[in-house]
């Protein structure tokens, strides 16, 4: 069966997954694997989804924590790393640009990145574990989805403030006619999946898309890794608590 080499690149990245690539992708290649995050987060989403079935038996706080645990260890915790530094960046720069940048990359972890990696766990897990009770398979299947949909929202409308490295390289040969389509794609298949529910649950993501935004272009004039990594876990955050409040 034929896999785009685009979608591999993006499976590698964003996952745990034993996905080797023989051959170091070009370029352009990079920039195409930014088109299939939200087929990549649908992906976690279902496994996440049927995980959560299976264990429909489990009491449901072990369950949640089953399947958070599974959750974190499916994505390497890559996008909870990126929530960390911009914790600590975000209380260490005191407001200065070049400050916030020096502290997110530095590799250790401060007071404000455990406090913000518990109540994000702590909120997520609460979150699941009421899902889990009232079996809303489809909003976990849909939150990894829309938390790697504002990636390309984000690639869309903000500079990359550093110069080097994989999101510069993202950024600089994303083809964007082709990322507007998948964004639309995305946004019109989301409400004939879950129904009339789903334009909460958007209205909610894009409220913290553009509030998340407009702090990153107040403080850095942009967005970084480390940034679009925390707005991926503040985005499934706020999903998992909306849809659980909708209950």
């Amino acid at each position: 069966m034929f896999v785009p080499r685009p979608f591999l690149i993006a499976l590698q990245f964003l996952t745990a997954l034993p996905i080797r690539i023989k051959e170091p992708p070009d370029n352009t290649t990079m920039g195409h694997s930014l088109l299939y995050y939200p087929l990549v987060g649908l992906l976690l989403g279902l496994i996440l989804a049927t995980l959560g079935w299976f264990g429909s038996e489990m009491p449901a706080r072990l369950h949640a924590a089953v399947v958070l645990a599974f959750w974190v260890a499916l994505t390497g915790a890559l996008h909870l790393d990126g929530l960390a530094d911009s914790a600590d960046a975000w209380l260490g720069g005191l407001g200065d640009r070049q400050k916030t940048l020096a502290i997110m990359k530095d590799p250790y972890c401060g007071p404000a990145a455990v406090v913000t990696l518990v109540l994000v766990l702590l909120i997520k897990f609460t979150a699941l574990e009421h899902l889990i009770m009232t079996t809303n398979w489809e909003a976990l299947a849909l939150t990894p989805v829309l938390g790697r949909t504002v990636l390309v929202l984000l690639f869309l409308t903000t500079p990359y403030v550093r110069p080097n490295g994989l999101g510069s390289l993202l950024a600089k040969h994303f083809p964007r006619r082709a990322g507007v389509v998948t964004l639309l794609l995305t946004l019109v298949a989301v409400p004939l999946f879950i129904g009339i529910a789903a334009f909460w649950l958007l209205f909610t993501v894009a409220g913290i898309f553009f509030a998340l935004r407009a702090l990153m272009l107040r403080r850095i004039g942009g967005t970084t890794g480390d940034t679009a990594g925390a707005m991926v876990e503040i985005t499934e955050t706020i999903m998992l608590l909306t849809a659980a409040l909708m209950e």
